[in-house]
């Protein structure tokens, strides 16, 4: 052997079959049919046992064997899919040969089961194969085998294909291989010694080195993962490391091994997994545009970039907006997007930003602002490309579009931005706006699979986004619908101090159906309605509006509240047979409470129809609920409605209501009464604070469940000086002196002008009574912001207008009253009817 043969790490002493890797003559193999005949023998076979392949090719496996084997371990190792063990087997030349064989089952085939095949590593070096061998020869062989071993554990530990360093009871490290080297960036001699805190100097390298503390104590291997740098490079890598400890024949343990692996693909792969399924929880909590917005940028920050900005699209007719322009508060755009990829400069109100950094100070366009994006700038390309777009902060575009706004450009160059990624936001074929992700603290540019993720959480953002923004505009309509229904503006009548309050459900709950109303009536009279709508949507908007419209139709005619209500509870059954082709369905359903007051009686007569009752505040602060009959829900049929009349006097406080002010979020209605009437009683300097008080107290911060109508009402009596009564006999030689008796009092009260059409008036009236009713007949003078004559009397009869022909004597009676007053009509009481007319004062 050649002192350069020598040299060589395998040496020459295996032959030639060392040459070849795949040499089929290194290992003896042979197979075996399930009926124990041999159907292959290869040359390693022939080496080990020496039989040529025609001599046992087709013959009985068992006369290889030198040993007997029992019918039970036959079957036994029969009926496993592998065996192994050392069998005693005859060489050719008569010797017996220990062989360890291994036994694999092959599949089966149509013919039957399959072959075993049977395999051994033929004797290495020193090991020999049974033949009468020179000892000199095993020593040298056994000499090249150990040198070989030597050879290839030193190649192993240094060039192992991922990073290994082994540690010892200290943690000091003793041996690093060519990989780990690399890693840290430090070679083997400069660090041998010093501990893994003391080469990393990071806190992952401190929690590394405590599990490392417990392998060493336990005896028992770990893995461990990190996320860091290697050496100068601009991209993170994870690693999962092995820790295993190193122990000597007995168990102690002397030492750590550290196996690492890089993981970095699986790590990312497996986070952009995990921000995906993040934005499916956090996006689209609610049905909110701008909250939804957030909640994308939110997730943005920091799983994907150090910045994200979301700007929408300004609806069409929204688009005055420019440069620096403040955004109405609250507006959020809630308009149709335009058709189509927007292209040129485009006007993006800012609708989220998020940052790494406290207060997004890199934020040049504060949100709710309008900006408008020349068509070069990465948010308008992209929109125009209808794709995700990467910029890098020395693209010419960039480098344009800064130099164009010195804010922006000096927030570029402060905050160190050097990759950027524009991704528009689409949904059901409309582009909504543009998500812009930044990074500048962590160095790393964006690639390809960052697009596809960011791409996929602002797929799933912008349905949620357009889901947001369909219900907006549906709500607003609704909302729009029932905000035209309601009152826009309430009568400030004499007899009585208004104050009033309408907070809609909140966001979610869906707009409902509650209303309220001031209606005058005559005799200076005031009627207050609240009522409620079951249900939520335009559905219920619109049937307010129509029992609002029918309340007032029939307080026109002046029944007393509890025939109102009846005639209301026909109506809704009549809406309710409507959507069942003639049968009533119930899914109509109101409640109402219907109150007159009469401020020269100082009386109020109401009746409710299954609505709470009013709370009244007596003159010594005291708050209590009116007891009166509750009545059936309107829609129900067949039952009578009951009306109460109690005393009302001078300054008391009267508060009507739906119940979405005392019920909701689970507090029952009579603990939400009491609060009520707890909250009234607290004294206020005015109805408005009062009103502003009781919201305060009972409604929480995020809004009500269901819609709230608050109504007060303070009693103003009528001083008596301004009503005059006077009985009229029922003689036509008296209605003389029934003008005379009018115009002493109009004088009295300073109403000179008043005098000549008053006097025909009441001439007419008085003269109608007696001639067509019945006694007692009584007329009435009420001085208020108008003039009021009422002429009373014993008849059930209702007049009515004709037009009268030319040589008619009579019937132009109360067509001269209908044109000398701003207002007419009649009303019926227990006893007979009153007509009454009302005159506007020219002078007040």
């Amino acid at each position: 052997m050649t002192g350069q043969e020598s040299a060589l790490p395998f040496g020459d002493g295996l032959g030639d079959r060392r040459g070849d890797p795949l040499d089929e003559a290194a290992t003896a193999r042979a197979t075996i049919s399930a009926d124990a005949v041999v159907t292959s023998w290869n040359e390693g076979a022939r080496r080990l046992l020496g039989h040529l392949p025609a001599e046992v090719v087709g013959r009985d496996a068992a006369a290889l064997l030198a040993e007997e084997l029992s019918p039970e371990d036959v079957r036994a190792a029969a009926a496993l899919p592998r065996w192994s063990g050392t069998l005693t087997l005859r060489h050719r030349d008569g010797r017996t040969v220990p062989v360890r064989l291994l036994a694999h089952r092959g599949a089966p085939s149509a013919d039957g089961p399959g072959d075993w095949l049977l395999v051994s590593a033929l004797p290495g070096p020193g090991e020999g194969t049974g033949d009468t061998e020179d000892v000199t020869k095993d020593v040298a062989e056994d000499v090249i085998g150990q040198a070989e071993d030597d050879a290839l554990l030193a190649l192993a530990s240094q060039q192992a294909p991922c990073p290994v360093a082994i540690y010892d009871r200290l943690l000091r490290l003793r041996k690093i291989n060519d990989h780990m080297a690399q890693v840290i960036g430090l070679p083997e001699e400069e660090i041998r010694g010093l501990r893994l805190s003391e080469i990393g100097g990071k806190l992952e390298s401190e929690d590394l080195e405590r599990n490392m503390a417990e392998v060493l104590r336990t005896g028992e291997r770990r893995n461990v993962e990190t996320y860091r740098r290697v050496g100068a490079e601009t991209r993170a890598h994870a690693w999962s490391a092995r820790l295993a400890p190193l122990k000597t024949p007995d168990g102690e343990v002397h030492g750590v091994c550290l196996a690492a692996h890089d993981i970095t693909e699986q790590y990312r792969a497996r986070q952009r997994l995990l921000l995906l399924s993040e934005s499916s929880v956090r996006i689209g909590t609610t049905l909110d545009v701008t909250r939804t917005a957030q909640e994308l940028a939110d997730v943005g920050v920091p799983g994907l970039a150090d910045f994200v900005s979301v700007d929408l699209l300004e609806p069409r007719g929204h688009n005055e907006g420019a440069e620096g322009a403040e955004s109405v508060e609250g507006a959020e755009g809630i308009g149709e997007p335009p058709p189509g990829p927007p292209a040129g400069p485009v006007v993006l109100r800012r609708a989220a930003h998020q940052s790494v950094l406290p207060g997004a100070p890199e934020a040049v366009v504060k949100l709710g602002q309008v900006d408008t994006y020349p068509e070069y700038s990465p948010q308008a390309a992209s929109l125009a490309a209808g794709r995700p777009i990467i910029h890098r902060e020395t693209d010419a575009a960039i480098r344009r579009w800064a130099a164009e706004s010195a804010a922006r450009a000096a927030t570029l160059r402060t905050y160190g931005f050097h990759s950027m990624m524009s991704v528009p936001i689409r949904a059901r074929g409309v582009t909504l706006g543009v998500a812009a992700f930044s990074r500048h603290s962590r160095p790393e540019p964006f690639t390809e699979d960052d697009v596809l993720l960011a791409e996929e959480i602002t797929a799933r953002a912008a349905v949620c986004l357009d889901n947001a923004r369909r219900f907006t505009r549906e709500r607003d309509t609704a909302l729009a619908l029932q905000r035209s229904l309601l009152p826009q503006t309430l009568p400030r009548p004499t007899a009585l101090d208004i104050a009033f309050r309408y907070q809609p459900a909140g966001t979610y709950a869906g707009v409902g159906g509650d209303w309220f109303d001031v209606i005058p009536l005559s005799g200076a009279r005031v009627a207050l309605v609240v009522g409620d709508v079951v249900g939520h949507g335009i559905q219920a908007s619109a049937t307010m509006g129509r029992l609002r419209t029918a309340v007032r139709t029939l307080a026109d005619v002046d029944l007393p509240p509890d025939e109102l209500l009846t005639h209301l509870d026909d109506l809704v059954i009549h809406l309710s047979a409507e959507g069942g082709a003639g049968t009533p369905t119930g899914d109509v359903g109101a409640t109402c409470l219907y109150a007159v007051y009469d401020p020269v009686a100082g009386r109020c007569s109401l009746a409710r129809a299954g609505h709470p009752p009013p709370v009244l505040v007596a003159l010594d602060g005291t708050a209590s609920a009116v007891h009166a009959p509750a009545g059936p829900p309107l829609g129900v049929g067949g039952l009578p409605f009951e009306a109460v009349e109690f005393d009302v006097p001078e300054g008391v406080v009267l508060a009507l209501y739906t119940d979405g002010l005392i019920g909701g979020r689970g507090r029952d209605l009579d603990d939400g009464l009491a609060a009520l009437t707890a909250a009234l009683a607290h004294p206020a300097p005015s109805l408005e604070a009062g009103c502003d008080s009781v919201l305060r107290t009972l409604l929480p911060e995020h809004g009500a469940s269901d819609d709230v109508a608050l109504l007060l009402a303070r009693t103003r009596g009528l001083d008596a000086s301004r009503v005059a009564t006077w009985d009229v006999p029922d003689d036509p030689a008296l209605v003389a002196r029934a003008r005379r008796d009018v115009t002493d009092r109009l004088l009295a009260w300073g109403l000179d002008e008043a005098v000549f059409t008053t006097e025909l008036v009441v001439s007419e009236l008085v003269t109608n009574a007696m001639r067509h009713a019945a006694e007692p007949i009584q007329l009435r003078l009420i001085y208020d912001h108008t003039l009021i004559c009422e002429v009373s009397d014993g008849s059930n009869t209702a007049p009515h207008l004709r037009r009268a022909r030319v040589f008619d004597e009579g019937g132009r009676g109360l067509l001269l009253v209908a044109q000398l007053c701003r207002r007419w009509g009649s009303r019926h009481s227990a006893t007979g009817k009153t007509i009454w007319a009302e005159q506007a004062l020219p002078s007040l």
